[in-house]
């Protein structure tokens, strides 16, 4: 799974945002390193919804325009956390290749 990937769907885990929402959400879960583009994270929410990871929960206007808002499904949460998990143990892979080099381990 890619990184932004991993962030909108971690990004919607908690509640069901706007796409707005979602930019701010992985703007704040990153420190400011992955900032979506409007574009591109339309895209994405769009590839999402079409693999089932996410869907539409509701759509309201609002000045107008349609804000449409997003919440993780099941699927979505099943394939975040076998992530998770994915991620938990490369990391231990890596503390554990740490350990073992020669001289001081980084902090």
């Amino acid at each position: 799974m890619q990184e932004p990937t991993f962030l909108i769907l971690t990004a919607l885990a908690a509640r069901p945002l706007h796409g707005y929402g979602v930019i701010q959400a992985v703007d704040g879960l990153s420190a400011g390193e992955v900032r979506m583009r409007p574009g591109t994270l339309y895209g994405a929410l769009d590839r999402l919804a079409e693999q089932g990871l996410i869907e539409v929960e509701r759509e309201e206007a609002v000045d107008g325009r349609l804000r449409r808002y997003y919440r993780l499904t099941d699927g979505g949460a099943a394939a975040l956390a076998a992530e998770v998990r994915r991620l938990r143990k490369r990391a231990a892979a890596a503390e554990t290749q740490l350990r073992g080099r020669a001289g001081p381990a980084p902090a």
